[in-house]
């Protein structure tokens, strides 16, 4: 089996993968239900490789997950192995953000042939599950939620969601290709840096069919049908089989 395919089967995609919508949609959605959005080793601090055999080792062959500049990244690799255009960006993560933050975000356009679509596997919140259209103005609704991007002078694309009644700033990204390397300095800083996010502590969601699961410190909450359940480990042993019970992380 070669890796595109080993690929494959660690997200549950069966059938032939073509350049099309439909390919594209399921790919996304079983990658979010599959693939947790985890800063683990950031934590323990385990340093983070961005070299593609990394990433194949880490979140393919050792099942783990990883945050946006390793998930994005692997997944920008598996859909150029299908066939896909593929341009990656920077972007800024502007959610509950009080003022314009650094860019330390990384999403992707994918190209078929219905058109252009925002495509991110890498964010541990409530985003889209489904490649946007890259069309400004646009309301994609899914799953009972609403997206839209528009067109700002200064920040470029703005992805916006409905919450609270009121369209709200997720994400925004000019459209300036970036290479592999271009994504190293910033990783490094998001790995490395004392004010970080990332090393506050352990970040961990996944989608599920009709929910998702998350971790906050060392409780893990599980939303299903509009209920959670949050369940408190009494011990570091507990907490991890927690991680492999819902996650399928094995530390």
């Amino acid at each position: 089996m070669d890796k595109k395919d080993a690929y494959l089967k660690r997200i549950n995609y069966q059938g032939i993968p073509k350049c099309d919508f439909e390919t594209l949609h399921a790919l996304q959605c079983m990658h979010l239900q599959i693939v947790p959005y985890e800063n683990i080793d950031i934590v323990q601090g385990i340093p983070l490789s961005l070299k593609i055999e990394d990433l194949y080792e880490k979140i393919v062959t050792r099942r783990r997950g990883g945050y946006c500049f390793e998930l994005n990244a692997l997944f920008s690799w598996l859909l150029r192995g299908i066939g896909f255009n593929v341009v990656n960006y920077m972007a800024r993560f502007l959610k509950d953000e009080p003022e314009i933050p650094m860019r330390r975000h990384r999403v992707m356009v994918v190209s078929c042939k219905e058109g252009d679509f925002l495509c991110d596997v890498g964010v541990g919140l409530v985003v889209p599950r489904r490649p946007l259209p890259f069309v400004h103005g646009k309301v994609d609704r899914q799953n009972g939620e609403k997206y839209i991007i528009e067109k700002d002078n200064f920040l470029g694309n703005v992805l916006y969601e409905w919450r609270n009644d009121t369209w709200r700033e997720l994400y925004a990204f000019t459209v300036e290709p970036q290479l592999e390397q271009d994504f190293i300095a910033i990783s490094y800083y998001c790995e490395n840096h004392p004010e970080s996010i990332f090393k506050a502590q352990e970040m961990v969601h996944i989608f599920t069919k009709t929910g998702r699961k998350s971790v906050a410190g060392k409780e893990v909450r599980l939303y299903e049908n509009g209920s959670v359940d949050v369940l408190t480990p009494t011990s570091l042993a507990a907490y991890h089989d927690l991680l492999q019970l819902h996650f399928g992380i094995v530390l």
